[in-house]
């Protein structure tokens, strides 16, 4: 097949370019910006589009607007001009928070409760309004493993000889590790089931404490394991708002942080993932950590 892929230099991206070559596919990347005419003349070189681009963390509305909703409508649009099918990357903050006792499914109304979530949602109805294309969204949980940003912290937090755990004790969520998130991705690609829309993520939940204890092991260090407050944990995400107001980049702990550190978690099931597309995430979070633990230790 040839497959074109927006997002294609990015911690998914790369991964799904590698895996479609391996199997002898056609792999596209398709640069910023969208502009119509070029997304029209990439797309109509290819037989479906997978949309990966988007804006993980930013202090301005508007970029996550551009990035996240307007590109989405770009990408849909040139993809039903091109005559193409549609696979779309959105997130499980797409949903809002759901606790491990009450998971998310398909069905449930969104309800999402950050900036980010609130514009892949809204990309996500970009998508859908857009008549004549066929589509499938795709939403992930938390993606780990080699090449992955948001976990270096905590590994470099290990090695200093202190983990915090941060967030509510009853916390749980949804995490799928980046083969099993590809293997998700080119199931679509190859399936492509016309107005569906799944979760993605391995069915175990993954508590905070259990995050940081695989680190700690996987990052072979004796280091010790701190409970953060809440209420400290607040004011350090007011101080993250002003710091990144200042500095032009988020913090690492933000109001948007917090919002997510303070809910319940977000945990989906992933029923529909094995039946529509025969997918099931087989790492666990133990052995992907484990996995991706040489990489990680690289970066610190």
């Amino acid at each position: 097949m040839r497959v074109a892929v927006t997002g294609a230099s990015g911690f998914i991206g790369r991964h799904v370019m590698t895996r479609l070559a391996s199997r002898g596919d056609t792999a596209i990347a398709v640069p910023r910006p969208f502009a119509h005419d070029t997304l029209l003349a990439a797309f109509r070189a290819a037989d479906l589009v997978v949309h990966l681009a988007g804006v993980v963390a930013t202090t301005d509305e508007q970029v996550y607007i551009d990035g996240n909703v307007t590109a989405a409508a770009r990408v849909a649009e040139a993809a039903r001009d091109a005559g193409v099918h549609l696979v779309h990357v959105s997130s499980l903050a797409a949903a809002g928070p759901a606790p491990s006792a009450a998971p998310h499914v398909e069905s449930d109304p969104p309800s999402p409760i950050t900036r980010y979530g609130r514009t892949k949602l809204d990309g996500e109805l970009a998508v859908k309004a857009t008549s004549g294309l066929r589509w499938t969204v795709l939403r992930p949980g938390v993606v780990y493993g080699p090449g992955d940003r948001a976990l270096v912290p905590l590994f470099r937090m290990a090695r200093s000889g202190l983990l915090p755990l941060v967030g509510r004790a009853d916390a749980a969520y949804t995490f799928i590790y980046i083969d099993d998130m590809v293997d998700a991705v080119l199931a679509a690609v190859d399936r492509a089931p016309a107005g569906a829309t799944m979760f993605v993520g391995h069915p175990e939940p993954v508590t905070p404490r259990a995050l940081v204890e695989q680190v700690r092991e996987a990052a072979g260090a004796r280091a010790a394991i701190v409970r953060v407050p809440q209420a400290l944990l607040r004011i350090a995400a007011w101080g993250g708002d002003v710091a990144g107001a200042l500095r032009g980049r988020p913090a690492p702990i933000n109001s948007r942080r917090f919002a997510e550190l303070n809910s319940p978690g977000f945990v989906c099931r992933v029923d529909r993932l094995r039946q529509d597309l025969g997918v099931e995430a087989r790492v666990g979070l133990a052995d992907g950590v484990r996995r991706a633990s040489s990489w990680y230790r690289s970066q610190v």
